[in-house]
């Protein structure tokens, strides 16, 4: 469907200004666009483009148009044309993003623009789930164990096999030093998520199930994953 052909509808959306917003609001726009009937939309208003709405929008049955109103000003327009649910397979976007923008509008727009190069970009050899292994593991060698927990539960929500993360948690042992991962890695966040989707596969649960599972305990509602 073109954009013209529901053009006139726009006037009818729910606007949602999420300017200066800090933190996460991502959840809740995906938990609005859900709500939205066929037929109905949202008119988003930032300060940047807000690519990594995009993916997520379509995945639920969006057509998209965005207009830029002003240097730091966009407006974009989600039109429902098909209900589609939530199947678990939608990765969680980037919440601290929205931050860059709060200490320079130009800031904000660069960091959108370098997370779609780095993530979305058609021009990457590595298939999505491979780099966020990679991702994951460095995120681990710099400390950083929210971001290597989000990586973990991304990459298993996007079909990455359990058997691969093994792999993961081995080389980390033999990468880091036992006493590292007996110390630092063990007792994380990132191997309670690890431990959570090995215990599930061997009571026989769907992977749907562990998906929801995963989302529910390791999403942005805990705090030793949460990025404000």
């Amino acid at each position: 469907m073109n954009y013209n052909d529901w053009k006139e509808k726009t006037k009818d959306f729910k606007v949602v200004d999420v300017r200066g917003v800090a933190g996460n609001f991502f959840a809740g726009l995906k938990g609005q666009a859900i709500k939205t009937p066929v037929g109905n939309g949202l008119e988003i208003i930032q300060t940047f483009e807000p690519i990594p709405l995009y993916d997520v929008m379509d995945q639920l049955g969006f057509e998209r148009h965005t207009e830029k109103k002003a240097e730091n000003e966009f407006h974009v327009y989600f039109y429902r044309t098909e209900e589609k649910e939530d199947m678990g397979n939608i990765p969680m976007r980037p919440a601290s993003i929205t931050n860059f923008p709060l200490i320079d509008e130009e800031l904000g727009k660069v960091a959108v623009e370098f997370w779609d190069l780095t993530w979305n970009d058609k021009k990457r050899s590595l298939p999505y789930e491979i780099r966020l292994l990679l991702s994951l593991t460095n995120a681990v060698g710099a400390g950083r164990m929210r971001q290597a927990t989000r990586e973990l539960v991304k990459a298993y929500i996007h079909g990455i096999d359990s058997s691969a993360l093994d792999d993961v948690f081995e080389l980390l042992a033999w990468n880091q030093g036992i006493g590292y991962f007996s110390s630092e890695i063990s007792p994380s966040t990132l191997f309670a998520a690890y431990k959570t989707i090995k215990q599930q596969e061997k009571q026989g649960k769907s992977r749907e199930e562990i998906n929801t599972l995963l989302k529910e305990k390791f999403g942005e509602k805990n705090p030793d994953v949460k990025i404000m």
